[in-house]
């Protein structure tokens, strides 16, 4: 299953890869290029494999970043909750990029950063530019408008709803799979069935574009 996040820079889609991935936490801001993580994950007592491709949200990268998008299973489409231009950029940018180049692929809407919208800091920031928290009814009815599977609140830092986005994530991957693969004999997966997501090793490799 490959799944692809995409989204504005330092939104924290590297973030949500790295804590869910090793547990751990990056102390600064690095501007991704290209980065894969690669695993074996248990579901339903079988071993699934979970390609998880990290994009560059610079315009700078905007030539080079669908090549990425190949063959991709699910999109993780995130935006940081405390962002409202990263979330403009939702439909502005992102939907009509994925769906140019996989117009079918399923896209889970993903809001990051959701432990700061108690941060008095950063509230006083965004008033200071008449600006405040995207609400979580103004993400959903943005999910029902770009036709996403589903929209997801998270927290790399405190992993709040973190394994739950990665879940759904191979849940409607492997779904949208087995439609290319075999599309009169799909067999239906059910979320219930797949609750008990469990992950191995994890290995990460550089992608060359």
């Amino acid at each position: 299953i490959k799944c692809v996040l995409v989204g504005d820079g330092a939104v924290g889609k590297t973030s949500l890869v790295v804590s869910y991935t090793t547990n751990g936490y990056p102390t600064e801001y690095i501007p991704t290029a290209f980065d894969n993580f690669s695993a074996v994950v248990s579901v339903d007592g079988k071993p699934v494999r979970l390609q998880l491709c990290d994009t560059a949200g610079q315009d700078e990268f905007d030539k080079l970043r669908p090549l990425c998008y190949t063959n991709t299973d699910i999109f993780l489409l995130c935006f940081s909750v405390m962002s409202p231009s990263s979330f403009q950029n939702v439909s502005e940018k992102w939907v009509p990029e994925i769906r140019c180049h996989c117009p079918k692929a399923p896209i889970i809407l993903v809001g990051t950063q959701s432990d700061l919208r108690e941060d008095v800091k950063v509230l006083i920031e965004l008033d200071k530019c008449k600006e405040k928290p995207v609400s979580e009814e103004a993400a959903k009815l943005c999910a029902e408008e770009i036709k996403a599977a589903s929209y997801i609140e998270c927290s790399a830092l405190t992993q709040k709803n973190l394994k739950e986005v990665f879940d759904a994530a191979i849940v409607a991957g492997i779904q949208y799979s087995d439609t290319q693969q075999q599309p009169k004999k799909s067999k239906c997966r059910t979320p219930d069935k797949m609750k008990n997501l469990s992950k191995s090793w994890w290995k990460k490799y550089c992608c060359f574009v």
